[in-house]
């Protein structure tokens, strides 16, 4: 089973299921043309598609647009069922920084025909994941800065005060439907400049204070 390690805690925690928010930067949303939510959209990769700092992500052989997509992440610490937005806090661990690799075309070929697209979002090594930082040492998770870096070059650069829905109101929302259990992760939604990858290139991902400490980084390449 895939795990996630709490930087301190010596711990491998398995994870349970991974959440991943759809839309949630404006500016996404705009450049793939989709409308901006009025609530939060998610959806789940198996942990399966986990790798961590160092491996290599797979590009499958049935798509010729594999597209990455770098994002906040969140582990859950504490179960919670129903969780006040007033709470939410309470229930993580700490924080990270992974990145949501996605077939680009064959998510939108399902998306024309009306099909599910976990395909394009759960294949294997789709879910490079870094280390978490305890949530004490983190502080206020709205106003952090994430980018990923390609080949040396930022791709991809914003800030967590840009999501449309903040971590609190995400894990109030998901948890009225979907039990939130320790180990499960929440991606949080990518900013725009979404691209594609190829075969050789290098992928790096921060977060960081705004200040630019950089509390969890992730280093991965592309097979």
């Amino acid at each position: 089973m895939k795990s996630a390690t709490l930087r301190g805690s010596g711990e491998s925690i398995p994870v349970n299921k991974i959440i991943c928010l759809g839309q949630n930067y404006a500016e996404h949303a705009k450049e793939m043309k989709f409308d901006v939510p009025t609530s939060p959209v998610f959806f789940l990769k198996p942990p399966s598609a986990i790798i961590h700092p160092g491996e290599q992500i797979i590009l499958p052989s049935i798509s010729n647009n594999v597209q990455h997509e770098v994002e906040m992440t969140v582990l859950i610490g504490e179960r919670g069922k129903d969780i006040r937005r007033y709470s939410a806090l309470n229930h993580v661990a700490g924080y990270g920084v992974g990145l949501d690799m996605t077939m680009r075309d064959v998510q939108l070929e399902a998306k024309k025909k009306g099909l599910p697209w976990s395909l394009a979002k759960g294949f294997d090594t789709s879910a490079p994941l870094s280390e978490f930082i305890p949530a004490a040492l983190v502080g206020d998770p709205t106003s952090l800065s994430i980018q990923l870096k390609i080949n040396g070059k930022v791709r991809q650069s914003s800030s967590t005060s840009k999501l449309i829905f903040p971590v609190d109101t995400v894990i109030a929302y998901i948890s009225q439907f979907i039990t939130l259990e320790r180990g499960d992760v929440i991606y949080t939604g990518t900013p725009e400049g979404v691209s594609r990858v190829d075969h050789g290139d290098t992928l790096e991902a921060v977060l960081q204070h705004a200040d630019g400490h950089v509390l969890a980084s992730l280093s991965v390449s592309v097979q």
